[in-house]
């Protein structure tokens, strides 16, 4: 079990997702930009080596514009070296790496366009895991997309449109529930018709549901990774109190987070904790979790 966070590190002044506007892209721009944010991300995960921290997720931010038509630099045989040295390094600490696309990529989507402009987005994320030479284990984790009216039908469609993506991107692409539209269970059912590994989102699950027990389809959700995909990758948060249902926490609440390692503690996956205060959450789950068997951290691998 290893223990991380999502893209931003607030603690090293620096960020691995600078972009710039749309109107202000030059060749020169976006070399200077994927340089920085490349070299922060080597900040960072040199930061999540030193404290233990060994679950990322990469910004998907990393190379701005990567998948509009405007971006024609070529930024894979630009960097390629930097990508590598990168890969190394992941390899050599025994990191498990993710990326997660925003909102707007939909891979059932009736809108021909935001299709197209989706799968260019899980291209561009796969080539960053694979320009750094990362296994089948470093995943790209989508949500079933929108309803659209009928459930069943964008279902479907989710389905028949993974069945047509090229097979490097359906080796990484993960599922993952929702906290209005797609239920773990609507993910298991979408699993059975794809083979597509499923993410359990903790707080999206305490959110909506079919009333069953988190507990209940952990089994199930570890029966939908194959060995050559890692062990599961489970997303935990918690409400904010005072907050709109479905604010994630500000900072980790420790007896919850205790409760959740009791629970689950006959299961195996890595943490992926999507909390606001991001490393400061991380560090304080791994002192929570400092006595528990199934914890990973700090161990140099063969790389």
């Amino acid at each position: 079990m290893r223990i991380g966070y999502p893209c931003i590190n607030r603690s090293i002044g620096c960020t691995a997702s600078r972009t710039f506007r749309l109107a202000s892209y030059t060749k020169e721009r976006i070399r200077d930009t994927v340089h920085r944010n490349l070299t922060c991300l080597e900040k960072i995960l040199a930061y999540n080596v030193m404290y233990g921290m060994l679950f990322f997720r990469i910004t998907s931010d990393l190379v701005p514009f990567a998948s509009h038509p405007v971006c024609t630099f070529p930024w894979q045989e630009e960097f390629a070296g930097e990508f590598e040295k990168i890969g190394d390094y992941i390899r050599c600490y025994g990191f498990r790496i993710s990326m997660h696309p925003d909102q707007f990529v939909l891979l059932n989507a009736p809108d021909k366009g935001v299709l197209q402009r989706s799968i260019a987005d899980l291209d561009y994320q796969v080539q960053v895991l694979d320009l750094m030479g990362l296994d089948r284990s470093a995943k790209v984790q989508v949500h079933a997309g929108g309803v659209y009216g009928d459930k069943q039908a964008a279902i479907h469609r989710f389905v028949y449109q993974y069945d047509l993506l090229d097979e490097v991107i359906r080796d990484r692409l993960v599922i993952e529930n929702d906290e209005r539209s797609y239920t773990l269970t609507d993910c298991l059912a979408i699993h059975e018709q794809t083979g597509i590994p499923v993410i359990a989102d903790t707080f999206h699950h305490s959110l909506f549901n079919n009333g069953e027990q988190f507990l209940s389809l952990l089994d199930p959700v570890r029966k939908t990774w194959k060995s050559r995909d890692g062990i599961p990758m489970v997303d935990y948060s918690s409400q904010e109190p005072g907050k709109r249902a479905g604010a994630h926490a500000m900072h980790i609440e420790a007896e919850d987070f205790r409760q959740f390692l009791r629970e689950t503690s006959t299961a195996d996956f890595d943490i992926m904790l999507e909390i606001k205060d991001k490393e400061k959450s991380a560090l304080a789950a791994l002192a929570l979790a400092r006595d528990d068997p199934r914890l990973v951290c700090g161990k140099m691998v063969d790389a």
